[in-house]
């Protein structure tokens, strides 16, 4: 498989670690969404949205839009389930996912950033106050929800869910690109401290990928 990334970009790291579970091989081209390399035209035929990431399977067009491809990873390679079997936690999982990727992580893209800086004339200060609001609103909730009985070592339960995945690119995304403290949201840390111990989300980290800089910053 090719996967079209870039290696600061959270929607990547997400797709990242669902391949690295799913233990499935692929190749990462790189999209310099720094650069605007994602408004080539090469690359809007692959994605005629001109985001990363997009996946492609060798099966027709190329999968676009994280979580769509998570689930797409999750059916044709089933272990490990990325989804729990019953309805009501496939709605939890989703549901937490969401507030990163859905309500969240759109508002603090390179689009956006660029939008701030230059129609509204926002400084790197107030860039980095913007991106705070968010993240740290998302955070207040996504901490509230964990506090229900189906939190486990995990978001929900013991094993890894689709909602993991999130939680780690909203963690890293919150600390690392735009400072927020993260000390109010204890099981939130305690999460995200369980999941890079497992080799498929510490090596999915953007730093760890080719081209990135010594620390983050937005």
């Amino acid at each position: 498989m090719k996967l079209y990334g870039f290696w600061r970009s959270l929607a990547t790291f997400r797709v990242r670690i669902a391949l690295n579970l799913k233990n499935v091989p692929y190749e990462e081209v790189s999209i310099d969404i720094l650069q605007g390399r994602q408004f080539d035209d090469a690359y809007r035929r692959v994605n005629p949205q001109s985001l990363v990431p997009a996946l492609d399977t060798g099966e027709g067009p190329a999968l676009f839009e994280s979580l769509a491809i998570c689930e797409y990873l999750d059916e044709r390679f089933p272990a490990p389930p990325l989804l729990p079997k019953d309805a009501a936690g496939r709605a939890r999982v989703r549901g937490l996912a969401l507030v990163h990727a859905a309500d969240t992580h759109p508002l603090i893209v390179p689009r956006i950033r660029k939008y701030l800086a230059q129609e509204l004339k926002q400084d790197d200060a107030g860039i980095t106050r913007w991106g705070q609001r968010w993240f740290n609103e998302a955070s207040a909730s996504i901490e509230q929800h964990l506090g229900e009985p189906t939190t486990g070592r995990f978001c929900h339960g013991d094993s890894v869910t689709l909602a993991d995945l999130c939680l780690v690119s909203h963690f890293v995304g919150a600390t690392a690109y735009f400072q927020c403290d993260m000390a109010p949201y204890p099981t939130i840390r305690r999460i995200v401290d369980e999941c890079m111990k497992i080799d498929a989300f510490a090596q999915a980290h953007p730093l760890k990928q080719p081209g990135a800089p010594a620390s983050l910053g937005h």
